[in-house]
C-alpha cells in the first residue's frame, strides 16, 4: 500500500524548483515545499497553519484575502495578479517581485488552492538594467544629432556611432524578450505538470479505496472470487502509482545528471521472461505476447534495469493501447555489435500529425487522450537509452498499429 496524500505530495513538491504553496478555504497554509520555505526564509513549522498574508507584503493586505475567496468560487487555473506587479514578504521583513500560477485542487478534506510562485528579481533587474540603457542610449543619440550640424563628417561617423547603439538596443531587447518567453513556457509547463499529477493520483487512490471499502464486506467464503477481484484492483493501482512515482524520480534524476547506471553482462532472456511474466498480468481479454525466439544464447554488456524498463514501458504501451483479442509480437536480433528490439501491435496507433512530438515530456496523442497516462515514459526510456549509446524511433499508422524499434551497442564502453 502507498503512503499518505502527503507523502505524495511532499515527493512531488520536493522534485518542483520553483516554490510551491498550498492553502485552504481559510487560507490558512497547510503544506509548502522546500524551495519556498527559502525564497520566503521560513522554516516548516513557521509557515504551516498560518494565514497566507505573512507572505505579503503590508501594503498589499487589505485586498488579497477577497481576491483568493473569489478566486476559490471561480475554481479555475490561472496566472495571479495580471495586469500588475506582485510582492512577495520574507520572515526578515525584505520585499520581492514574483509571479504566482494559482491552481484550485479538490480532495476528500476539501478545497484547496496550489500556488507555483517564481522568484523574478533577476528579471525585474534586467528590466531596469534595458530601461536605463534605453535611456542611455537615448542621451547619446541626442548628443550624437546636435552635433550633426558641424561637419558632413561628423554626421557620417555620427551616424554610424547611432546605428551600432540601436543594433545593441535591439540585440539587448531580444535577449529580454527572449528569456521571458522562456520563462513563461516552463511555467506554463510546471502547472501543466502539477494538474497532471493531481488528476493521475485521484482517480486510482479513488479506485483503491473503494476496493478496500468493499473487501470488508465479503466475509462469506464463497465471496473469495469477489474479494481476489478487489484485490487485483488494489494492488494493479498501487502498481501504477508507484510507476509514477519511479518515472517523476527519474526525470528528477536525468535533469541533474544523478544518474549511476551498473554496467554488467546478463543474459537477455531472464530480462524478456521477467517483462512478459509482469506483462501478463496486465493483458486484455484474448491479448497475447508473442515471446521472441532463439535468445537463450543472446547476453548483453549493458545496465540491465534500463533495458528491461524500455521494454516493460513498450511492452505494456502496446498492451494499453489494443484491443481484446490482439497480439504483441516481440523480436530481437543481434549481430556482432548491436542488439536490436521490436515491439509490434495492431492498436490505435499514433495520427501523423503527433508522431513529431511523441516523444517529448507530458505530450500524448490526441487518440489518447481518454486512457490513463502521464506522457513522461517515453521520454525518459528515450534519455536513458541515449546515455546508454542507444537509439529509439518507431513506425506507426492509426488504427493499424505501431512497431518501436530500439538498438542498444553489445557492450557499452566503460569509461
Amino acid at each position: 500500500m502507498i503512503g499518505s496524500d502527503k507523502e505524495i505530495f511532499n515527493v512531488l513538491f520536493e522534485a518542483v524548483s520553483e516554490g510551491v504553496i498550498v492553502v485552504n478555504a481559510q487560507q490558512k497554509i497547510v503544506s509548502t515545499n522546500l524551495s519556498a520555505e527559502k525564497m520566503f526564509g521560513y522554516n516548516k513549522d513557521e509557515l504551516l497553519n498560518q494565514p497566507l498574508e505573512i507572505l505579503i507584503p503590508q501594503e498589499y493586505k487589505a485586498n488579497h484575502g477577497e481576491h483568493v475567496s473569489g478566486f476559490m468560487k471561480d475554481k479555475s487555473s490561472r496566472q495571479m495578479g495580471q495586469g500588475r506587479d506582485l510582492y512577495g514578504a520574507r520572515k526578515d521583513g525584505s520585499t520581492f517581485p514574483v509571479e504566482a500560477g494559482l491552481n484550485p485542487l479538490n480532495i476528500d478534506e476539501g478545497s484547496f488552492v496550489m500556488a507555483l510562485v517564481i522568484d523574478i528579481s533577476i528579471r525585474k533587474k534586467q528590466e531596469l538594467e534595458l530601461h536605463e540603457l534605453n535611456s542611455q542610449l537615448e542621451k547619446k543619440v541626442e548628443a550624437r544629432t546636435n552635433e550633426l550640424s558641424n561637419t558632413v563628417k561628423e554626421l557620417k561617423t555620427v551616424n554610424v556611432e547611432r546605428d551600432a547603439e540601436i543594433k545593441k538596443r535591439i540585440e539587448a531587447q531580444n535577449k529580454i524578450s527572449n528569456a521571458l518567453k522562456k520563462e513563461k513556457e516552463l511555467n506554463e509547463l510546471k502547472t501543466k505538470f502539477l494538474s497532471l499529477v493531481s488528476h493521475e493520483f485521484k482517480t486510482p487512490l479513488s479506485g483503491i479505496l473503494t476496493s478496500a471499502m468493499l473487501l470488508g464486506k465479503y466475509k462469506l467464503t464463497e465471496q473469495q472470487e469477489k474479494r481476489d477481484r478487489h484485490i487485483k484492483t488494489i494492488s494493479d493501482k498501487v502498481h501504477y502509482l508507484n510507476n509514477i512515482l519511479n518515472d517523476f524520480l527519474s526525470i528528477e534524476k536525468l535533469e541533474t545528471g544523478k544518474i549511476n547506471y551498473n554496467l554488467s553482462t546478463f543474459k537477455l532472456s531472464k530480462v524478456v521472461n521477467e517483462v512478459v511474466y509482469n506483462s501478463n498480468m496486465l493483458l486484455k481479454q484474448g491479448q497475447k505476447i508473442n515471446y521472441p525466439e532463439n535468445i537463450d544464447g543472446i547476453s548483453l554488456y549493458q545496465d540491465e534495469k534500463t533495458v528491461e524498463l524500455a521494454l516493460s514501458n513498450l511492452v505494456h504501451n502496446a498492451i494499453k493501447y489494443s484491443s481484446e483479442n490482439s497480439l504483441i509480437d516481440i523480436l530481437i536480433t543481434q549481430d556482432e555489435e548491436h542488439t536490436v528490439f521490436k515491439i509490434s501491435d495492431n492498436g490505435i496507433g499514433i495520427p501523423v500529425k503527433d508522431q513529431k512530438r511523441i516523444f517529448n515530456r507530458y505530450f500524448r496523442a490526441e487518440n489518447a487522450l481518454l486512457t490513463q497516462g502521464t506522457g513522461i515514459g517515453l521520454n525518459i526510456v528515450k534519455s536513458h537509452l541515449e546515455n546508454l549509446g542507444g537509439t529509439i524511433d518507431f513506425v506507426s499508422e492509426e488504427n493499424k498499429g505501431s512497431t518501436f524499434t530500439i538498438t542498444l551497442k553489445n557492450k557499452v564502453n566503460n569509461e
